[in-house]
């Protein structure tokens, strides 16, 4: 009995020899360089978000934050790294829209979407726009209804392939309008307004910040935006909502999220300073000029909305039978 109650003691002031380093770390954190994983080329606002609270949080910590560039798969190549990353905090990964379409549009990932991350900070969102070329003879939403109406499946749409934001967007549409469209992919947003520009396609979707430019400059022409409100960037420009279909509003949204099993102290300390990040004045500016909402708020609201998100486009992915590339 004494031998038993002495085996035990040891293996409890062994445990806890073993478990006191993770107690430091997690104390110390961070005290070393942090990568943020993008599952995207540079250039996007998905590497933009990074960069600019990576460079804040540098700041405030003095440790090196590194951007990951992985871009493949639609996300998938750089989402399956940072899964199956340590979770120790110093990996986190940008999440958005395609994070939440590609379990629906994937048999099997080499990841667990609901399971192998855990959502430190809803970061941003940025309506789509719904442009045509600005010598369209198309001048507005009634106007695009009324055309794909009076020759179902003539009209072109261009995407960025199947199961990206735009895509969805117009099956989306599609199906609230009644109507039929012929989708044009692409490998990403540059060639569709090439190609949008020269007249190949008709008509499409976009995030704003890829198509607000062109829109200024006069070259494309804005027919409505899926925002809730107007943006003050485009005033003039009506909301999909306000022209007769109040419940249509999508966003483009842009998350942190860590691998399963971070401690929830470093995820909290993550979100608390990344919130601070977000209400800053140069953060906020940068934000705006993109066309991009600057958001925050706790885990939980960032949990929150992305179930809410899987639930939506969930249904319009089966609704409209669409698969993976």
């Amino acid at each position: 009995m004494i031998r038993a109650v002495r085996n035990l003691a040891l293996s409890i002031c062994a445990g806890l020899v073993m478990a006191a380093p993770a107690i430091a770390n997690t104390s110390a954190y961070p005290n070393q360089p942090i990568r943020i994983v993008v599952p995207y080329a540079p250039g996007g606002f998905n590497d933009t978000i990074a960069r600019l609270v990576g460079k804040k949080l540098q700041d405030s910590w003095g440790q090196p934050v590194i951007v990951d560039n992985r871009p493949g798969g639609g996300t998938i190549l750089g989402l399956t790294n940072a899964a199956k990353s340590p979770p120790d905090g110093y990996t986190l990964a940008v999440v958005g829209f395609p994070t939440v379409a590609n379990q629906f549009l994937h048999k099997k990932l080499t990841y667990d979407t609901n399971k192998d991350f855990t959502p430190v900070v809803l970061g941003a969102y940025s309506p789509n726009l719904l442009v045509v070329r600005a010598d369209s003879p198309i001048k507005s939403l009634k106007d695009f209804i009324a055309a794909a109406k009076a020759k179902p499946g003539k009209l072109n749409y261009a995407s960025a392939g199947n199961g990206t934001s735009n895509h969805l967007t117009m099956e989306y549409f599609k199906s609230v309008a009644g109507i039929d469209l012929t989708q044009v992919p692409y490998k990403g947003s540059a060639p569709m307004i090439t190609d949008l520009l020269g007249g190949q396609v008709d008509i499409m979707f976009d995030n704003a910040p890829h198509v607000m430019p062109h829109v200024k400059a006069g070259k494309l022409r804005a027919l409505a935006i899926t925002s809730e409100k107007r943006s003050p960037l485009l005033p003039d420009v009506p909301t999909v909502s306000e022209l007769g279909f109040p419940d249509f509003v999508v966003s483009v949204w842009y998350g942190f999220s860590a691998p399963a099993g971070t401690p929830p102290e470093i995820i909290a300390k993550l979100n608390g300073e990344i919130n601070k990040i977000l209400k800053a004045d140069d953060i906020k500016k940068a934000f705006v000029d993109a066309g991009v909402d600057p958001l925050g708020g706790s885990t939980q609201q960032f949990d929150t909305y992305f179930k809410s998100q899987s639930a939506r486009w969930g249904k319009v992915i089966k609704d409209a039978n669409v698969v993976a590339d």
